[in-house]
């Protein structure tokens, strides 16, 4: 599925037009592609600051943002890459603390796209190839990457020697490419011990591979894969503790113990997130990190769309007096999480729901149906999309009292009732996207 994006800016759209002219990579996995790529562009990967490279189903956008917060706490320059974009392009690459400018992201483009002639690559080759060019030639004290999807044969690991690696928690999302049949890796029959096979291939030689902790046979694949590759295991129940308390959250390890705010993102599991990107930084010996910092940055944190409160803007205005929360979790576990938080809101929530195709929409709404009075399934334009219609049938197998569709988020409001309860879109970060730009309140 093309992951489709757009520009105001005409020397941008120009190359993001050459972007969504690429095919996509049916049935070719492997590094070979982007391997090539880097060559032709001098190998930039080599040359970047120390990088902390975070995997995981679900949180690891907010673990790289723990991670910059911190480091960024610190007084460090540092590089972040995260994917995928809301609203513009430009946010998949930070340098040095500011969005890539249009001038510099349009050069960037062109001059990879200009180099991968002949080599077919994909969007995620050449948007991983123009992130590490443009990191290896602006000095920081560290990247943050995160990896895209899986891990095994993400663009993003071809890195040699990170800082240290990271995997967030785990769970089955993407299965026609993690689950797929493959010779050389665990069956997909015991589909959380094949996406643990993919997610931990991030491991490298001599890099700490940090971990949280996951059902037993999870973890004897994780302990495979890190001895195999020789990186040193450190992972959480068994080299680090973090448990959450009513005010903060007390983290030890072999270093000693530090009591650590709450994170100011909503969501009890942010917590266990905030605690990994510690954990990552204290297991490593190439960037410095004072304690303070790491208490700074675990509250200063911030990530779009995750468990995000909307500001007032055009969108907000036309349910005046709600509340609207957006969440761009797509993935049975991510439901689970956005249930426990609607579950203290003391209200059930009306829902506005989009969904890619090929997600468990079903599995989704089972968890979700208990804390919503409505929903309405609405299409992601530019997207292949489970149908609203198929949204709603499944809203209302599930439990939950009315549903209907709408052609767009302006419509769904207007179905809304005036009741003063919370509104919630969720289902997917294309659909996030589209909120954020409809109340004009970009990411930056």
């Amino acid at each position: 599925m093309k992951d489709f994006a757009i520009s105001d800016d005409p020397a941008v759209q120009r190359q993001l037009d050459r972007l969504g002219r690429l095919s996509l990579p049916q049935g070719r996995f492997g590094l070979d592609t982007i391997r090539a790529l880097l060559e032709r562009l001098g190998d930039p990967q080599t040359r970047l600051p120390p990088v902390f490279h975070v995997a995981g189903t679900n949180g690891k956008g907010s673990t790289c943002a723990f991670l910059r917060a911190i480091l960024e706490a610190d007084g460090k320059r540092v590089h972040v890459a995260t994917k995928p974009h809301l609203v513009r392009y430009n946010e998949r690459i930070r340098i040095a603390g500011e969005l890539v400018s249009d001038a510099r992201l349009a050069a960037l483009l062109e001059e990879v796209l200009d180099a991968a002639d002949g080599l077919s690559p994909s969007f995620f080759e050449v948007t991983t190839a123009a992130t590490f060019l443009a990191f290896a030639r602006e000095p920081a004290d560290a990247c943050v990457i995160e990896v895209g999807l899986g891990g095994r044969f993400d663009a993003t690991n071809v890195l040699e020697r990170p800082a240290a690696c990271g995997i967030a928690s785990l769970g089955v999302d993407h299965e026609a490419f993690l689950l797929s049949e493959d010779d050389t890796a665990p069956s997909p029959d015991n589909a959380l011990v094949r996406i643990a096979f993919e997610k931990a291939g991030i491991a490298r030689p001599g890099s700490p591979l940090v971990t949280q902790a996951y059902p037993p046979d999870v973890e004897t694949e994780i302990e495979r894969r890190a001895g195999l590759a020789g990186a040193p295991l450190h992972m959480r129940g068994g080299d680090w503790w973090a448990e959450t308390g009513p005010d903060a959250i007390a983290y030890r390890d072999r270093h000693g113990r530090l009591d650590l705010p709450l994170p100011t993102m909503p969501g009890a599991h942010q917590a266990d997130n905030a605690a990994l990107a510690v954990a990552m930084l204290r297991h490593q010996d190439d960037v410095a990190v004072s304690a303070p910092a790491l208490a700074e940055g675990t509250k200063a944190a911030r990530w779009p769309a995750r468990l995000h409160w909307l500001a007032p803007g055009p969108l907000t205005e036309l349910v005046p007096g709600r509340p609207i929360l957006l969440d761009g979790g797509h993935n049975p576990d991510a439901a689970a999480a956005l249930s426990a938080y609607l579950a203290t809101l003391g209200e059930p929530a009306d829902a506005v729901m989009g969904m890619m195709a090929g997600k468990d929409a079903r599995g989704f709404l089972r968890l979700l149906a208990p804390h919503l009075a409505s929903l309405v399934g609405v299409p992601i334009p530019g997207s292949e999309h489970v149908s609203p219609d198929e949204l709603a049938a499944l809203a209302a197998e599930a439990g939950v009292p009315r549903t209907s569709t709408a052609a767009d988020l302006a419509e769904a409001f207007a179905t809304l009732d005036s009741r003063a309860g919370p509104v919630l879109i969720c289902g997917s970060l294309y659909l996030a996207g589209k909120a954020l730009s409809a109340n004009r309140e970009y990411p930056g």
